[in-house]
């Protein structure tokens, strides 16, 4: 996976909070990299589902005492989501990637 040393089958694509907490209550997984958009519409449930999905993942990360990194984008337009997405503002999600290798590398080195 672009250079990370990770292997396809090491990665699961769960969609909801309640597949995040069972890979992790399943102790196979040692951490979650949640990534996804939330754009902009024209009701408020833009900011309702925002805040939930950074909630979701905040519990989530803290119940199980495991990495978990918020790779969620939250933008007014579709245009920039893509932009943050690997064309011309980086890429947030391999960035909330690296951020859970970070993450593995320090845990194991507190565990020492």
């Amino acid at each position: 996976m672009n250079g990370l040393n990770i292997q396809a089958g090491e990665i699961i694509h769960p969609a909801i909070k309640e597949a995040l907490e069972k890979a992790l209550a399943s102790g196979k997984y040692d951490a979650v990299c949640c990534v996804g958009a939330v754009i902009r519409g024209a009701t408020p449930h833009f900011d309702y589902i925002s805040a939930e999905a950074t909630k979701g993942i905040a519990t989530v990360a803290l119940k199980y005492g495991k990495p978990v990194s918020n790779g969620v984008l939250t933008t007014d337009t579709i245009e920039q989501a893509i932009e943050r997405a690997g064309s011309k503002v980086g890429n947030k999600g391999a960035e909330a990637m690296v951020t859970i290798i970070e993450m593995l590398d320090l845990y194991s080195e507190m565990a020492k």
